[in-house]
């Protein structure tokens, strides 16, 4: 028998009725699911009671998902309710540069019930401080705790200036350059590494999300690509999202490489990614300040004496604005197309 609660559940919160047991989404394959349970590793589909209540994406369970099973040891088990989550990563899927007029933009889960999120970007030409950026607004929106991970600095002669100014846009969040190659940084991750605590990993591929995890494993847990020389950038090694356990008990959920991250229901992610910026809004004479040509607007003066950067100020406005974009579009409840 496999006890979940190694697997990060907690029964004293659920009640569980009779003929049904726990289990955690481990991999989604469209209508099919993979799930640890305590009888092991199942295969399990929807209840059709459940599919006929489901209105949202959101409402299907994702990976990372505590759920409710009708076992079966002899074939496919029942998913019969998805439990509450303490945590999600959403995007949106408008990714901010889709040609076109977008009538409807709907969520998707990409992970759930995680305790961090390591945000990984490699330290090559494909460095970008924006991409960072729109990673940490959603990660501080999902209820997880944020770690930028620089990877591949052993390719890096001189990674000081990328970190310096990540730790300036980033803050309080921890940003640990490492290399999975010669062990440098490794030991920095060692106090997220706990048992039955849960990691999701995010990047875009190439950023050594696989070598980080294999690592980590101390084996080869994932396949391993080359990137591209001529723009550092890599082909896809994870083809779908998946949970797994490492020897040291802690759990993992590893995406596919995902270059763009359409922003969800990201207000509170954004105020909490430019707080300084929203500090200096506050200082402007005028409530209505639009920050261009305003007596009294604090920002223009924060740009001018350079205590604001140019770049910070622009992704600020970026983010804003795609948010307000992507709320005027959200579908309305209950519909499903």
């Amino acid at each position: 028998m496999i006890d979940l609660q190694d697997y990060g559940f907690n029964a004293s919160e659920t009640d569980i009725p009779s003929g049904l047991v726990p289990a955690r989404i481990t991999q989604v394959h469209r209508e099919r699911y993979q799930a640890v349970c305590p009888y092991g590793e199942v295969d399990a589909r929807l209840k059709g009671t459940y599919q006929r209540q489901v209105t949202d994406r959101d409402d299907y369970p994702a990976v990372g998902d505590f759920v409710l099973i009708r076992y079966n040891e002899s074939g496919t088990s029942l998913i019969t309710e998805r439990l509450p989550r303490r945590s999600k990563f959403s995007r949106s899927d408008f990714s901010g540069h889709a040609a076109g007029y977008v009538k409807t933009i709907r969520e998707q889960v990409v992970a759930a019930n995680f305790d961090t999120v390591f945000i990984l970007s490699s330290l090559n030409q494909d460095f970008n401080l924006s991409r960072i950026s729109r990673y940490l607004t959603l990660a501080r929106q999902s209820g997880g705790t944020p770690v930028i991970i620089l990877s591949k600095a052993d390719l890096c002669e001189d990674c000081e200036a990328q970190v310096s100014a990540t730790k300036e846009m980033a803050h309080d969040v921890d940003v640990i350059a490492l290399s999975s190659l010669t062990g440098r940084g490794l030991d920095r991750l060692r106090p997220y590494l706990q048992p039955a605590a849960t990691i999701v990993c995010l990047g875009m591929s190439g950023v050594g999300k696989s070598s980080l995890l294999n690592a980590l494993a101390g084996t080869a847990l994932m396949e391993v690509k080359a990137i591209r020389e001529t723009d550092a950038r890599g082909r896809h090694t994870t083809t779908h999202r998946q949970l797994f356990q490492l020897p040291s008990g802690v759990m993992v959920i590893d995406t596919p490489g995902m270059r763009e991250m359409g922003l969800w229901d990201a207000d509170s992610g954004i105020s909490a990614s430019f707080a300084d910026i929203e500090v200096i809004i506050a200082r402007c004479r005028f409530s209505n300040c639009q920050h261009n040509t305003e007596p009294g607007c604090a920002i223009q003066a924060a740009l001018a004496d350079q205590s604001l950067p140019q770049e910070q100020w622009d992704s600020y406005l970026a983010q804003r604005r795609e948010a307000a974009f992507v709320a005027r579009r959200i579908k309305p409840p209950g519909h499903r197309t």
